[in-house]
């Protein structure tokens, strides 16, 4: 049994063969030759006809960039959040007990964190430092 390496198609690809799909089941082409002469799995072909039936191509590229605009937006939100939780942690004076904790220092703990949560870590000891002097 040979395996197939996954292809990623492009909005345009999908729109394509979907409607190439229409053409010949419209011919009277059964299913099982359609999918095959498309090489995709009849999963695959169920889940574009949802998400792309009857776009144009132009349609369902612009839902492709509005839904990776929409990934970014939200990574962002999600990076002020912490910015927020961060300044709140600090602003209600928690930041002394910050200050001599292992948490700040300990390597094998930053290792273990997330960018994100590295990055405000970070901030707070900076900003501890610099409200100390």
């Amino acid at each position: 049994m040979t395996t197939k390496h996954r292809k990623r198609h492009s909005p345009e690809q999908i729109v394509r063969k979907l409607r190439d799909a229409d053409a010949m089941l419209n011919a009277g082409k059964e299913l099982a030759a359609v999918l095959q002469n498309l090489e995709v799995s009849e999963a695959t072909f169920h889940r574009w006809r949802a998400q792309y039936g009857g776009m144009k191509a132009e349609e369902a590229k612009g839902l492709k960039e509005l839904e990776e605009e929409n990934k970014r937006l939200k990574e962002i939100v999600a990076e002020q959040q912490l910015d927020i939780k961060m300044l709140k942690h600090v602003a209600e004076g928690n930041w002394q007990a910050l200050l001599g904790s292992a948490w700040l220092s300990s390597s094998s703990r930053s290792s273990s964190m997330s960018p994100n949560e590295g990055r405000v870590w970070r901030s707070i000891s900076r900003a501890v430092v610099s409200v100390t002097r």
